[in-house]
């Protein structure tokens, strides 16, 4: 294989294989080196040699793990990922546990698509644009920073590393994950701008670790740098064309879903989208991930265009159970993965590799902070002002202080780190030994740990003494904008009675005191003192419609009990009323 083709089989590696290419087109004698250990690494860590009826007793025992776990989650008022993390490190040292592997192709061609389109899909635009300017210091300069930080500095603590082992090492762990991270953020009750930048981060860094990915094997195989011309054409090729193919489906998509309006199609068309477009991102060796997300946003800005209400109920509905299920399993298999870390660590103490482990994880945070704050300071000396949850000229600079101070403390590691770590080749394609692997492996997992668990478990307390919980002001514009809706409404009604015969004059008549009914019900804007009153009164007000509701799903169960109304009139009354107490929870009326 000469020079040029083996830059090529480096610089196109796909997400999909994390970074490794697998191909069996060459027959080189290192190729063929490579493509039995890439197989044998696949036997040893996604494949297990069961039966079919011990495959489904094992997923059966893992979805169990997940429902338990993440109800115990709720009644301890913690956010289920660190629970299931927590749990299956715990039950990964239990003797005769079955081990359960984290593969590459399971973590990136299953979970993985799905997850960051649901992201994707609930990710505020308005908000994205608002704040672009620090999403891209985070999600490019910041990986970037942190590559050269942990490149510079690991051959001082780290044994064994240099400088090149170092950059495969910050490349591994510098982008935040998209799944960790909206798992968490928006189950800890942070303020919505700060949950949708940190959001917005961990799905655009993908670009940026690809990169520096990339780059660590062209430094480890050829003992090169690449150049910066070459780095950012294909930085901008990875970005540029993966955002082109997610936006040229998702208007594809959404162009042919106003011809169809059927749920269960619907459904069925929504589960194939993300899988479709991040297969076309890595067949055209662009960013499949950034494909995804810049589908899921395409079409969550046209999705009201095209989806009638009832459609839209079943698919969040649907989407909303998968997300949880595949969560929920991603997070379990992060905590299983103990045994395999261990195993592969050979000649030092537990102590030992636990000191490298924290410090390796303190020094990650520090740098963050480190970064968050001098980009802040950086762009206020230069006068470069952005209205944004990190900075804005009319915050008070406590209060920006905080906010900094919040964002460089969440940045949340997960699956995606680990499952890179793992796909790093023990030999290269020249047939050099990669020794710094498993080391490599081993402090991914100390990351993960440390900022998914310890740190996402100071972070509820952390929003509290800081003040930055979902602010009252997002509440009530919510509010405002419903009450705006239905005086629109209203005042439509009106002037379409006026002018109509007075036979359906009747009809407008009618509907008009349905809106002004839904309008008295609505609680009234709040001011000052009265905030705290109007408050008690309008949790009083819902308390009130649900016992209401309570009554009468009581009744029809006796009615059906007794067969004065069929299972099908049963089921239809249900729905009624299910739909009723939705609108209490989201609303706080019944009409």
């Amino acid at each position: 294989m000469n020079g040029a083709r083996k830059d090529a089989a480096i610089l196109n590696v796909r997400v999909a294989v994390i970074f490794y290419a697998r191909s069996g087109s060459c027959s080189c004698s290192s190729c063929l080196r490579m493509q039995g250990r890439v197989r044998k690494t696949e036997m040893m860590l996604g494949t297990m040699t069961t039966s079919g009826m011990e495959l489904q007793f094992l997923l059966l025992g893992l979805l169990a793990f997940v429902a338990i776990f993440a109800g115990l989650a709720k009644q301890l008022a913690i956010p289920y990922p660190i629970v299931l993390v927590l749990a299956g490190l715990l039950v990964s040292v239990i003797p005769g546990i079955p081990r359960i592997g984290l593969s590459p192709n399971l973590v990136f061609l299953v979970f993985l698509p799905p997850l960051l389109y649901s992201a994707a899909w609930t990710l505020s635009w308005q908000e994205f644009r608002k704040n672009l300017v620090s999403i891209g210091w985070l999600a490019f300069g910041l990986v970037v920073f942190t590559v050269a930080a942990v490149s510079v500095t690991a051959g001082s603590f780290l044994p064994g590393f240099d400088w090149k082992a170092g950059f495969m090492l910050g490349a591994v762990v510098a982008a935040t994950d998209a799944i960790a991270a909206t798992a968490a953020a928006r189950r800890m009750g942070l303020s919505r701008s700060i949950a949708q930048l940190l959001e917005a981060e961990s799905l655009l860094n993908d670009g940026t670790g690809l990169l520096a990915l990339q780059f660590g094997l062209v430094i480890l195989v050829q003992g090169r740098v690449p150049g910066f011309v070459d780095g950012l054409g294909r930085l901008l090729y990875l970005v540029g064309a993966g955002l082109g193919i997610g936006i040229l489906i998702g208007q594809v998509v959404s162009w042919f879903e106003r011809w169809v309006d059927d749920g269960p199609v619907e459904i069925v068309i929504s589960l194939l989208v993300p899988y479709l477009t991040y297969l076309v991102g890595n067949a055209m060796h662009a960013s499949g991930v950034l494909a995804v997300i810049a589908c899921g946003m395409v079409m969550s800005r046209e999705s009201s265009s095209y989806l009638s209400g009832s459609v839209r109920l079943e698919l969040d509905a649907v989407w909303n159970a998968l997300t949880f299920v595949l969560n929920g399993l991603v997070f379990v298999l992060i905590g299983l993965q103990l045994p395999y870390v261990l195993a592969e660590i050979h000649g030092m103490q537990l102590w030992t590799l636990a000191a490298y482990g924290a410090a390796f994880s303190a020094f990650l945070i520090v740098l963050r902070l480190v970064w968050v704050f001098t980009i802040r300071y950086a762009r206020y000396w230069v006068g470069v002002w952005q209205s944004d949850p990190i900075a804005g000229p009319a915050r008070p600079a406590r209060l920006q202080k905080r906010n900094l101070f919040l964002v460089g403390w969440t940045g949340l590691r997960g699956v995606l780190s680990l499952t890179a770590a793992i796909s790093l080749p023990e030999v290269l394609p020249n047939g050099k030994a990669f020794p710094q692997r498993n080391m490599i492996v081993f402090l991914t997992f100390c990351v993960i740990l440390t900022t998914l668990v310890l740190q996402g478990l100071t972070l509820p307390a952390l929003i509290r003494k800081l003040g930055l919980q979902a602010k009252d002001d997002e509440v009530e514009r919510e509010e405002e904008a419903r009450r705006e809706m239905l005086v629109a409404a209203l005042d439509a009604v009106k002037r379409r009675k006026w002018k109509a015969q007075p036979e359906i004059a009747v009809i407008y008549d009618e509907l008009e005191k349905v809106y002004e009914s839904r309008l008295a019900a609505m609680p009234q804007p709040r001011k000052g003192l009265e905030t705290k009153a109007a408050e008690v009164s309008h949790a009083r007000w819902r308390e009130a419609i649900l016992v209401a509701l309570g009554v009468e799903r009581a009744t029809l169960a006796e009615f059906q009990k007794d067969g004065r109304v069929s299972d099908e009139t049963a089921r239809v009354l249900q729905r009624e009323l299910d739909l009723a107490e939705s609108r209490v929870h989201t609303s706080g009326s019944l009409l």
